[in-house]
Order: structure tokens, then sequence, then C-alpha cells
């Protein structure tokens, strides 16, 4: 692997266009300064002046420019972000389905395992299906012996695993 990657050469380069924007700025404001106040001992030139706006205006461009590209790619990352959480979620649904089908769960206790993925409490899960406290744990119960797991946390715990 090469000592310079292109993200290191590109963090040089950023790194190098920024200091030099730094450095003329800094140049601006203690020319402005000095003559403000009037203690410029030696008159600069017109023509170094000059070069330096063209140096300077080179670097804003510059540093437009490679601002731009730095948007771009960060625009870039965010969707493949975007794109493997949608993924993950799909996956992590597509394996809610089968573990539910593998355990062998009935439709009523495959809304239960959901809401008790999502968080949800027993009694939110009763006012949820219009059913009672007593029903819910009786079909967590039942989840949780075919999941062949302890309780609410291991269930959770279990999908978690898988996804790793």
């Amino acid at each position: 692997m090469s000592k310079f990657s292109g993200a290191r050469i590109s963090t040089l380069l950023l790194t190098a266009i920024v200091f030099l924007q730094v450095a003329f700025s800094l140049f601006y404001i203690i020319d402005i300064a000095m003559e403000l106040l009037g203690i410029r001992k030696v008159a600069v030139s017109w023509e170094y002046r000059e070069i330096v706006q063209m140096v300077t205006i080179f670097g804003m461009l510059l540093g437009a420019f490679l601002g731009i590209v730095v948007l771009k790619g960060i625009g870039k990352s965010l969707r493949e972000v975007d794109n493997r959480m949608l993924a993950a979620s799909g996956e992590f649904h597509e394996l809610m389905i089968r573990r539910f089908e593998e355990w062998g769960l009935t439709p009523s206790e495959k809304d239960v395992a959901l809401f008790t993925l999502k968080g949800l409490s027993n009694s939110q899960i009763a006012d949820l299906r219009g059913k009672s406290v007593g029903t819910i744990k009786a079909q967590c119960n039942a989840i949780y012996q075919k999941a062949n797991v302890s309780g609410r946390t291991q269930l959770i715990s279990h999908f978690i695993e898988d996804l790793f």
C-alpha cells in the first residue's frame, strides 16, 4: 500500500490551500492595519500586491472547487449510508419473519412479538390490540417458550445477535 493514499493527498492539499488562504488573509489584515495606523515603513510595490492578489484569488477559487468536491463526496457517503440502513432494516424484517415462521408463532403471537421487539410494554400492546394484559402476558410466555428464551431481553438480543 502506498505511503500517500488518495485520501491523505487530498487532506494534505486541502490543508495547504486553507493554510495559504489564512496566510494571505492575514497579509491583507496586517496591510490594512499598518496603513490605517500609519506605521508602514516600506512601501509595497504594486507588482507585489498584484501577485499576492492573483495568488489569493487562485487559492479562493481552488478552495471553493475543493469544497464542492468534498460536499459531493459527503453527499455520496450519506446516500450510501442511507442505502445500507434501508438494506439492513429490510434484512431485519426478513429475519423477523423467518424466525417467527421457524418458531411456529400464530398470527396473534407474531403481532405481539413485533410490538415487543419495538419496545412496547404489555399494557401498551394490550391497548393496541384491544386485549387484556393477561392475554398479552400469556402470548408473550408462549412466544418465549417457542423461541427458547427466558424473556423479553433475551428475545431482543436473539435478533441483535443474528444481525451481527
